[in-house]
């Protein structure tokens, strides 16, 4: 006989699931790429076309067009001929697969990621994001890296639809000129005072001019020559100050004394563990 399942005992209570929590942070900033004027946007995309145009830099891919027509070939000879090919005869027509201009490539910082690494390790002089990018958090994080980095950066309206058929791309997110760039210097030039200023409310505009930075630096060096120096040494400078200044008003600073040792009275100690409880 199977034995009958017994029923739940009383004052059994049943176990209530944990409440799933997550953590979240919130940012009470609102961060945004800053407006371009329309004379900007049309005179930033004319200038750069004309210049890829000028160059010829082009991304040349052979390898999918070869396997287009390997199986178109496949396709009317039928599925039971074989037909060999010999990857190391390229045809004479095609061309080798790759950027046309390598050093002109060199030059350039194409898409998020590789903007991103160059503007870690500080290398770019210039970045321009497309505006139709989605979503927007893909570039939002370069608003951020190029003001610590104080590179000029904003954001264009159809870069990707006017840059990237002349180079031989998909889609162009985001481009970026490097330090070392020789054939587009005349260009970034250019750009760079067309470029508004970003703003992060955390992130200092570097660029404002150097008189900030003139004036914290002696107060950063007294500070560091105050921890050096010992309380002794700080009481003779005091001293001093006062005699020149003839403040006798103002504060000196006098060595601390400790009278006395009061232990805390609300302090739970435990009770010392007697030896008959820890022989049993």
């Amino acid at each position: 006989m199977a034995a009958a399942p017994q029923a739940p005992k009383r004052g059994s209570i049943r176990k209530t699931r944990p409440l799933v929590v997550k953590t979240s942070l919130n940012n009470p900033y609102v961060i945004s790429w800053s407006t371009l004027e329309r004379e900007d946007i049309h005179f930033i995309l004319q200038t750069l076309e004309a210049k890829f145009k000028l160059i010829g830099l082009q991304k040349i891919e052979d390898k999918k067009k070869r396997k287009k027509t390997a199986l178109m070939k496949k396709q009317s000879c039928g599925p039971d001929i074989e037909i060999s090919e010999d990857p190391k005869e390229p045809d004479g027509d095609l061309l080798v697969s790759g950027w046309t201009p390598v050093h002109v490539r060199k030059q350039l910082v194409i898409g998020v990621n590789e903007v991103t690494r160059a503007l870690e390790r500080n290398e770019l002089l210039l970045v321009l994001v497309c505006k139709s990018v989605k979503p927007a958090i893909i570039t939002s994080h370069l608003i951020q890296l190029s003001l610590s980095r104080t590179v000029p950066a904003c954001q264009v309206p159809q870069l990707s639809e006017r840059i990237a058929p002349v180079i031989g791309l998909k889609c162009v997110l985001a481009l970026g000129f490097r330090k070392n760039t020789r054939d587009f210097a005349d260009e970034v030039e250019a750009i760079i005072p067309r470029v508004p200023s970003l703003n992060v409310p955390w992130l200092p505009d570097r660029t404002q001019g150097s008189t900030d930075s003139l004036e914290t630096e002696p107060s950063e060096s007294q500070d560091d020559e105050i921890l050096d120096t010992s309380f002794d040494d700080l009481t003779k400078l005091s001293k001093r100050k006062l005699a020149e200044g003839g403040q006798a008003s103002a504060a000196t600073l006098q060595p601390l004394k400790i009278k006395k040792l009061i232990p805390n009275p609300s302090k739970i100690r435990k009770p010392p563990k007697s030896k008959k409880s820890i022989s049993k």
